[in-house]
């Protein structure tokens, strides 16, 4: 039987542990409810500081999916749903040659790169704005944009740049960019969640942090739904750019800390 001190100090690293995860959850929440996008790369680096990464991604992922399905109750009739349909079909082309990246590539040189390409082309869309938009759905562009989805999401869960980039190209203003993406997402998180359930990731300890997260996502969804809206015209890709440098950088500090 453990000493009642070693008891103590159990009982509060499992405090201290649970209130993480839970801020945790909330910021990246509110990130992903005001954005439409973002929030893995914020929960996963920092959930496994001090949870194993075996867990925190597939929780990211789990949070992910709640996220996505209570926006499309939400807001189901902001969603681009023919842009989303084929987003989604030629990411899933694209995941298992992301797949092969993770696999087989330099994962430093890979991030590094990646990293370093988002910062680039966020920063010359910022400071450039660039004129050229589609007027309609473009079967070249949802190619390119959802394959390159696949893509970075196969290799290290970053899906959302190209489908910036594909919003921005469609004028979609911030409720319709927010609504469509979480179709895309919830699809997606699907997707890896019946491959984490195949692999047997699935456990007790799993769900009981997931539980833990609940009350922090709810009040989460509906702060960035308001700030979402509150966000009008270019303004929205100028934050969301700012975003992407954020999300390069983070990137980055993880292929070389």
């Amino acid at each position: 039987m453990l000493p009642q001190p070693v008891k103590t100090i159990i009982f509060v690293f499992m405090i201290e542990s649970i209130l993480l995860i839970i801020l945790i959850a909330f910021a990246a929440t509110l990130f992903r409810s005001t954005f439409g996008f973002g929030e893995a790369l914020i929960a996963v680096p920092l959930l496994s500081i001090f949870i194993p990464m075996s867990t925190a991604v597939p929780l990211a992922v789990m949070m992910s999916i709640l996220v996505a399905a209570i926006i499309l109750i939400q807001d189901h009739a902001k969603v681009q749903f023919h842009s989303a349909k084929w987003l989604i079909l030629f990411a899933i082309i694209g995941i298992p040659f992301g797949l092969a990246l993770l696999f087989f590539g330099n994962e430093t040189i890979v991030k590094i790169i990646l990293g370093a390409a988002i910062i680039l082309y966020s920063l010359y869309t910022l400071l450039n704005n660039p004129k050229f938009y589609l007027e309609n759905d473009s079967k070249l562009w949802l190619f390119i944009c959802g394959f390159l989805s696949g893509i970075f999401g196969g290799a290290y869960g970053v899906n959302g740049p190209p489908l910036v980039v594909y919003g921005n190209l469609r004028r979609w203003d911030a409720q319709n960019f927010r609504a469509t993406l979480q179709a895309y997402f919830l699809v997606a998180g699907a997707i890896s969640m019946a491959g984490y359930i195949g692999n047997g990731m699935i456990n007790t300890e799993l769900l009981l942090d997931f539980a833990y997260t609940i009350p922090a996502i709810i009040p989460a969804i509906f702060i960035g739904r308001y700030l979402n809206h509150k966000i009008k015209g270019e303004s929205f890709y100028t934050y969301v750019y700012v975003g992407l440098i954020l999300i390069g950088a983070i990137l980055i500090l993880n292929a070389v800390i």
